[in-house]
């Protein structure tokens, strides 16, 4: 990946958004974490 200008971190954030929001199996993996963290603060 070519280095592009710096970034700020807000744009970092969006641009790491758009890229899970097209990628179906790292959001799913990302939900699954998140869910078993709830599970875990649950019990």
């Amino acid at each position: 990946m070519k280095r592009r200008r710096k970034l700020s971190f807000d744009e970092l954030v969006k641009e790491n958004k758009r890229e899970l929001l097209k990628d179906d199996k790292a959001m799913e993996r990302i939900e699954q974490r998140l869910e078993r963290r709830h599970l875990e603060k649950a019990e």
